[in-house]
């Protein structure tokens, strides 16, 4: 699997938990300074083209556009733009790029070329697929690497070809090293612009030159800009521990992101453990760190009915597991009441094997249904169906 497609993966399975990013953080500028940004940072731009009247709109922005898996991959992979294309003062853009619906999302080059477009608003999980398909056509990575191999060596180009691999998901580690070992100041802002776009695994000497040049870079880039690419860099590198099964890796990725950003280190590393040992399918270590993420989250009935549920599906039959997993779920149930929470409960119940428990839980979960619950009594209807059937 590429870098690319691991890190996103990461993405949505982690930032629920810890998500360092807030959302997706929308260029404060005109169209035309957008373009420029464009250009500067070697990233196409995402563009909401939206009505102040329009319904989807508003859902996208409160619902889609705040998420924290949205917003790490869309702040990452793009300059972010929203136009209201009722406004004037955006006549020249809504010219060049007319809508008939709102929203519009497109995806436009740092040229200015529409490289996709879709009308509609879009759910957490269709923005990102979008976003990665935009991705894709946007590569130009082959035309840089023919390019590349005639001989072109200006600085200028092997940096916007270096982002490009980066954007698409292959490495750019060589070139990047490369380039480096043949300067003589690594202080020079040229020089700190490959070394930071360079840095996209912490299990490299790059990102060793990352930490090394903090201070001249978050000069540079800003201290969030900073922060992202070190969490981003050590995700990576656990994503490639996963792959390989190679606890080292994992444990250098922990390490790293103690260097690059200490107050973010303890909740990354727990989450690192929980992932990596899902993937590996370690109970014992994974318990420990759900049990870790549980103090570190409080003990509202939504959070643990969530860690209870995450709890029982990575590991349904291990016996640990499914017990603390039912523990939590019963306060939930107990402090919370509501119907899925002892849905929940009684559907980790029958995985344990204890049946009569499971259908008093279920039926208990029936008589706390509200006006606002009407939903979960066929649910819990076809639960205790399923229990009849064994």
């Amino acid at each position: 699997m590429e870098m690319k497609q691991l890190f996103v993966a990461m993405v949505i399975a982690v930032f629920p938990a810890i998500g360092f990013s807030q959302g997706i953080e929308f260029f404060k500028g005109t169209w035309e300074e957008a373009l420029a940004a464009s250009k500067r940072e070697g990233k196409p731009i995402f563009v909401d083209a939206y009505a102040e009247w329009c319904g989807p709109c508003k859902r996208m922005a409160a619902q889609t556009f705040p998420d924290p898996k949205v917003g790490a991959f869309f702040n990452a992979n793009f300059v972010c733009l929203k136009v209201d294309m009722e406004k004037q003062e955006n006549a020249q853009f809504v010219s060049k790029f007319p809508v008939s619906a709102y929203p519009t999302l497109m995806f436009i080059d740092e040229n200015g070329g529409l490289v996709l477009k879709q009308t509609g608003a879009q759910g957490v999980d269709g923005l990102l697929e979008l976003g990665q398909k935009a991705v894709g056509k946007a590569d130009k990575t082959e035309e840089l690497a023919q390019r590349y191999e005639d001989g072109e060596r200006d600085s200028v180009f092997l940096l916007k070809y270096v982002k490009a691999l980066n954007r698409s998901g292959k490495s750019s580690l060589k070139i990047v090293n490369d380039y480096l070992a043949t300067q003589s100041d690594l202080s020079i802002p040229i020089n700190l612009n490959f070394i930071f776009e360079g840095s996209t695994e912490a299990d490299s000497r790059v990102f060793d030159l990352l930490i090394k040049n903090k201070d001249a870079l978050v000069t540079l880039y800003g201290l969030d800009k900073f922060n992202a690419r070190v969490e981003r860099a050590c995700w990576a590198t656990v994503s490639k521990a996963i792959e390989y099964k190679d606890e080292k890796l994992l444990a250098e990725a922990k390490s790293k992101s103690k260097l690059g950003n200490p107050v973010t280190a303890v909740d990354f590393g727990r989450e690192a453990d929980l992932k990596y040992s899902a993937a590996t399918q370690n109970a014992k270590q994974y318990l420990k760190a759900m049990k870790a993420r549980q103090k570190s989250l409080g003990n509202s009935a939504a959070r643990l009915a969530d860690l209870s549920r995450e709890m029982f599906q990575t590991f349904p039959t291990d016996t640990k597991v499914l017990k603390q997993a039912e523990k939590w779920a019963s306060q939930s149930a107990k402090t919370g009441g509501l119907p899925e929470y002892y849905l929940t409960w009684a559907e980790i119940l029958k995985r344990m094997g204890e049946k009569d428990k499971a259908i008093k839980v279920a039926q208990d979960g029936k008589k706390a249904i509200g006006e606002n619950d009407k939903g979960m009594g066929p649910k819990l209807d076809m639960f205790l169906h399923s229990l009849d059937q064994n």
